[in-house]
């Protein structure tokens, strides 16, 4: 399958992370070593499991609370993949999609859904979750990648409806996440990829920080990388059938 070049840029910046990981910080640990990452699709029942097993407890390190979102840390397990963005309804934009499910304290972001069963809808952002996100390049952040902003309001941009309201390419589509021992995995319908099955991917784990105050950064940015299946971040994975 070939690459378009704009993902191309994004996996040689992301490949160029890998090797310059060394510094350590409190969430990179064996929860976020990538043993390998897996897309199975299971046509009898139009699903594909996502899934990306660890050298720890997958899902059990999660941010920190700050007690605010400019600054709040998001840790995800990240799917970055060969989709277009239009495949998960974002339209005919730019950037490199991703399936990032990640864990965040300080908000919420899944306004219709209810992840801890509580009845309230906006205080299970620490739950583990899933995000479809359209990730571009930004030399500002340390990690070299953010979700791709747009102006508020701009009524050219094509957003699923399960979008939180943020504005970013980002969706909250609800898919399942479930962890278990050294597996955290996503089951995705295929209708809501389009039918698309003959896809590459890619399995990341990585910190993210919300800026909220500073114009010369991002909203979400990439600031680490701490594990990559491939190493390489070459998305040389094809979906098992």
């Amino acid at each position: 399958m070939k690459i378009n070049p704009i993902v191309t840029s994004i996996i040689m910046v992301l490949g160029a992370l890998t090797s310059s990981r060394a510094q350590k910080n409190e969430y990179n640990n064996a929860d976020f070593s990538i043993r390998k990452a897996t897309v199975t699709h299971h046509k009898a029942i139009g699903v594909t499991v996502w899934q990306i097993d660890v050298g720890g407890i997958a899902g059990n390190t999660t941010p920190e609370p700050i007690g605010q979102l400019d600054g709040a840390t998001v840790l995800g397990y990240v799917f970055p993949t060969t989709l277009n963005p239009a495949d998960v309804g974002f339209g005919n934009v730019k950037g490199m999609v991703a399936l990032a499910l990640t864990s965040h304290p300080d908000f919420d972001d899944t306004p219709l859904w209810d992840e801890n069963n509580d009845r309230a809808f906006d205080n299970d952002g620490v739950v583990w979750h899933p995000h479809w996100v359209i990730l571009v390049e930004d030399k500002r952040v340390s990690g070299g990648l953010r979700v791709k902003q747009f102006t508020e309001g701009d009524t050219a941009v094509v957003l699923p409806p399960t979008n939180p309201g943020m504005p970013m390419y980002m969706d909250s589509p609800g898919f399942p996440v479930t962890t278990d021992k050294e597996t955290i995995r996503v089951v995705v319908p295929d209708y809501r990829i389009n039918n698309q099955t003959n896809f590459k991917y890619d399995g990341v784990t990585a910190l993210l920080k919300v800026n909220g105050s500073k114009d010369d950064l991002p909203l979400l940015g990439v600031y680490e990388v701490f594990s990559v299946a491939s190493k390489d971040l070459s998305l040389p994975y094809s979906v098992t059938k």
